[in-house]
């Protein structure tokens, strides 16, 4: 996979360079405008995303998807509110990120982050922690585009749920010092990109990093 710093040589060095970035400008002001009549068109009813310019429609999920969700996002509540960590957002809550817009199926907001929001507000910058439950239809951007946004915008854990096959796969970001103690350099901060803590199949405990004291086994998400 090509890297920012390889990509940016790559067009610095071509002949076309000004030319190229002429072409990047256009097309993100085209996208811009296609942005903003995503924001008149969606609304409550509708789950919808805007991912590089397209409005991405989310289908109804399954009977299997809907229970893993309810369970997940039912445990995780209860225990954000009970110890006062911070927010819990299902489905519809749109995380707008610099390019694109989400709709993840669970996300989480530290306390001093949340403290922020306004109740009319709609956009939610990134969040601490995501749950993406996968589906044939979402499983390619979830473990895409997304991946490398999330990751890209200092969402800190992402964890991939797949209903069908019964498995949670946890991933973490490293910290600023970890990245730094393994011979980075402050500008390679933006190649960052989740690593796999663990992958669970059917059985075992998953527990948080970001969300204090949160764990949860796996066979209770998809009984």
């Amino acid at each position: 996979m090509t890297t920012t710093a390889e990509l940016i040589e790559n067009v610095y060095h071509a002949p076309n360079a000004a030319f190229i970035l002429k072409s990047v400008q256009h097309r993100l002001k085209t996208e811009a405008e296609k942005r903003r009549e995503y924001y008149a068109l969606v609304h409550e009813d509708t789950k919808a995303e805007f991912i590089n310019g397209e409005i991405v429609y989310q289908s109804p999920v399954r009977m299997r998807h809907w229970d893993a969700s309810t369970m997940l996002v039912t445990y995780l509540n209860s225990h954000v509110i009970k110890h006062k960590l911070g927010k819990v957002g299902v489905e519809k809550v749109m995380i707008s990120l610099s390019r694109n817009d989400y709709e993840p199926d669970i996300c989480f907001f530290s306390a001093q982050r949340a403290a922020d929001f306004a109740p009319d507000q709609m956009h939610f910058p990134a969040p601490d922690f995501i749950v993406e439950i996968v589906s044939t239809s979402t499983e390619k951007i979830d473990r895409g585009i997304k991946f490398v946004d999330y990751a890209a915008h200092g969402v800190r854990e992402y964890w991939i749920l797949d209903p069908a096959k019964q498995t949670l796969e946890q991933y973490v970001l490293p910290s600023e010092e970890e990245v730094l103690d393994n011979d980075f350099t402050q500008e390679d901060l933006s190649e960052q990109t989740f690593e796999l803590r663990q992958k669970l199949t059917k059985r075992g405990v998953c527990e948080s990093i970001v969300v204090e004291g949160f764990a949860i086994e796996i066979a209770e998400l998809f009984a």
